[in-house]
């Protein structure tokens, strides 16, 4: 079995190589194009090999677990077969076989390689693992439903309907769980001589015999149930998986984006049951997802579950090896599980406002950028809201610990934000603890000054109410926290944006009454676009912030 991989890049730019003990369950995560699908064909490859593809550009190396000689000797027993007609059988040679095909093997080194896989990987993986490797795309998943050959159930099954058909212990686990997912009984029906196929039957089989037979009362019931073949996709991806886990002979399974087709609520219920099933069969089942509900699933299990988050983004890449406990405090905590906090995991960047107005205001100037200034516009950027500006440090921490660039908009009186309100702030920030002691003096004493303005500083203008070294102190005390990835609204709040187009209201009157007067119609005169400054020029700054891989405030 696979026992590390080794990734040509690390944590961070420049750290070195990340290198993880492979588990029942690993489960890659990450931006679009970050290489998710391009891992699982490298490891694929490797697996058949026993060497990187010379075009490998994330697998550096992978290490493999061997087996006592009882437990290889049992291995290779459940993979003999005799010669064919006509094939001839060298002396001290054997054939061996899957679904995946067969060969001729020394049987003494097959069994050696088997115990000792890294003292001469090529022959482990071309003689052993290649047989045991499936790699199951959207295509691969819906052909394991298909009709499989009866064969000769007197040999050693390798098809799963066989297996499921012969074990009743592995049938009714999978009837357990599609019951579960679909409310209907997975049953194998033989009754299509010299072929098994899948049926959905709304009741259970009254016995075995009524499942397994071919009299009257088998065939009645068989006719009763829906081919499987008549289901939708999402029922026959799930089905095709779980039978595969289950009943299935690969050792290693790779499977591309397991929730395609799939709900949400059927994705969770799928990665709880991969994992669980990956345990019991002692199977390596690697994962490439875009879903959360899929990753909360398989954290929910209990089984023993990597994952590992890849970027790519201008030459650099990263891959970091995601702790589970700060998994499980996004998928415990009620305010990060309802905000979709987890969703950062597919998302290059992440922008945490205090509001749901702010979120849709800054989102949709986004937008705007992105089709019309793009150098200042943050692309796959995801956009999530706080309850307020207090939670927003709540929603920071989590996602830069797990390496992901996560940015806060805050309004100005967040400087009356003084003790433990602003230590959060600070400390989900990543700000130097040798910082925050002159931080905190130049946070007091700006806001002294303000007060003593006795202006509103949210109302009335930001750091704009100051006036000579004071408001220079202000800025000064606003580029900092910027560089820790911390933007304070410097005219106040959210309101205080496109003045130009004299929006009356606050919060969601506001929000409404200013995105009519930007306007829907780009090719219109009254259609707001990009400038050189105001809310444009600061959500270039945001961006700036996000795409500088030297950027502050991201724990190495």
């Amino acid at each position: 079995m696979i026992a590390t991989l080794t990734f040509k890049f690390g944590r961070i730019p420049g750290a070195p190589q990340t290198s993880l003990t492979v588990g029942a369950v690993t489960v890659f995560v990450g931006p679009n194009n970050s290489g998710k699908s391009k891992v699982l064909r490298e490891i694929e490859q490797y697996c058949r090999s026993g060497q990187k593809d010379a075009t490998a550009v994330i697998l550096e190396h992978m290490t493999f677990t061997g087996l006592t000689a009882p437990a290889a000797a049992a291995t290779v027993d459940s993979m003999k077969q005799g010669p064919s007609p006509g094939e001839a059988l060298q002396v001290g040679m054997q054939y061996i076989g899957s679904r995946m095909g067969r060969l001729q093997v020394n049987l003494q080194g097959l069994l050696q390689v088997i115990e000792d896989p890294n003292a001469n990987p090529g022959a482990f993986c071309q003689w052993f693992l290649n047989l045991n490797t499936l790699r199951l795309d959207g295509q691969g998943r819906m052909a394991l439903v298909g009709s499989q050959t009866a064969g000769d159930l007197q040999q050693p099954s390798h098809l799963s309907l066989q297996i499921l058909f012969l074990n009743n212990a592995k049938r009714y686990e999978v009837r357990r769980i599609v019951f579960e997912a679909f409310d209907r009984y997975f049953v194998v029906d033989p009754t299509h001589l010299g072929q098994f196929r899948i049926r959905l039957s709304d009741s259970p089989p009254a016995s075995d015999m009524q499942e397994r037979g071919i009299h009257a009362d088998a065939v009645e019931f068989q006719g009763k149930a829906q081919l499987i073949d008549q289901a939708s996709d999402g029922v026959k991806a799930f089905t095709g998986i779980i039978t595969e886990l289950m009943a299935g002979d690969p050792r290693i399974l790779l499977i591309d984006e397991p929730e395609a087709f799939l709900h949400p609520s059927l994705a969770s219920k799928l990665g709880i049951e991969v994992s669980r099933a990956a345990v019991g069969a002692d199977k390596r089942v690697f994962v490439s997802t875009h879903s959360p509900t899929f990753v909360m699933g398989c954290v929910h299990s209990g089984a023993p579950v990597n994952i590992v988050r890849l970027t790519y983004r201008a030459g650099n890449a990263t891959a970091r090896l995601l702790p589970s406990t700060e998994i499980l405090e996004l998928m415990r905590n009620p305010l990060l599980r309802s905000t979709g906090v987890l969703s950062g995991l597919f998302y290059e960047f992440v922008v945490v406002t205090e509001s749901d107005a702010d979120r849709a205001f800054y989102e949709e100037i986004n937008e705007r950028l992105l089709r019309l200034k793009p150098s200042w516009g943050i692309s796959n950027c995801l956009f999530l809201n706080a309850q307020n500006k207090q939670t927003v440090p709540t929603l920071i921490r989590p996602l830069r610990q797990l390496g992901i660039p996560a940015a806060g908009i805050v309004d100005i009186d967040v400087l009356k934000e003084g003790g433990t309100a602003w230590a959060k702030l600070l400390s989900a920030s990543n700000v130097p603890a040798l910082a925050t002691n002159s931080l905190a003096t130049l946070r007091a004493s700006v806001l002294q000054a303000m007060i003593k303005t006795g202006k509103d500083m949210k109302r009335d203008g930001g750091v704009a109410i100051l006036e000579g070294q004071e408001q220079e102190a202000a800025v000064h005390l606003l580029a900092q926290l910027a560089e820790y990835g911390i933007f304070v609204v410097p005219g106040g709040e959210l309101e205080s944006w496109l003045k130009k187009l004299a929006s009356p209201g606050h919060g969601p009157a506001w929000l409404i009454d200013i995105f009519q007067k930007m306007g829907e119609d780009p090719t219109s005169p009254a259609y707001a676009k990009p400038s050189e400054a105001d809310v444009w020029m600061f959500l270039s700054k945001v961006n700036k912030w996000l795409t500088n891989p030297d950027r502050f405030g991201i724990p190495a």
